[in-house]
């Protein structure tokens, strides 16, 4: 009994751990993608994040495809600590033959948040 109980607090200590770090990250809160013709697709993301000012702010998405390589990055160049959650957008080249996409975001602190958002893209 006294081994399960350490095993289950350990446990719990790690899962409080991880979700502290996770709690600090950005999230991916929606993606609309509207096609634009010509490989061309405009990216609206809306991100949530508990921004503090300039040390620690969401500060980036970027789009990538379902192999990992980077397509195409939005910037953020400031905080929006009273702007939450907010969206931004971005015209992204999409190779033809591509069905679909994942969406990262980045904040200064955590770096990329451990969630992506798949989206399948419009024909």
């Amino acid at each position: 009994m006294k081994l399960f109980l350490s095993k289950w607090i350990v446990a719990s200590i790690g899962m409080a751990a991880c979700l502290q770090v996770l709690a600090g990250s950005v999230v991916i809160e929606n993606v609309q993608v509207a096609s634009r013709g010509a490989e061309q697709y405009n990216f609206s993301v809306t991100l949530r994040h508990d921004d503090t000012g300039w040390d620690h702010y969401a500060n980036a998405w970027d789009v990538i495809d379902m192999q990992g390589n980077v397509l195409g990055e939005r910037v953020l160049h400031h905080p929006h600590v009273n702007e939450q959650p907010f969206t931004r957008s971005q015209v992204i080249h999409i190779p033809d033959g591509t069905s679909a996409v994942e969406v990262r975001a980045y904040d200064l602190v955590h770096g990329r948040s451990e969630q992506t958002y798949k989206v399948d893209l419009p024909e």
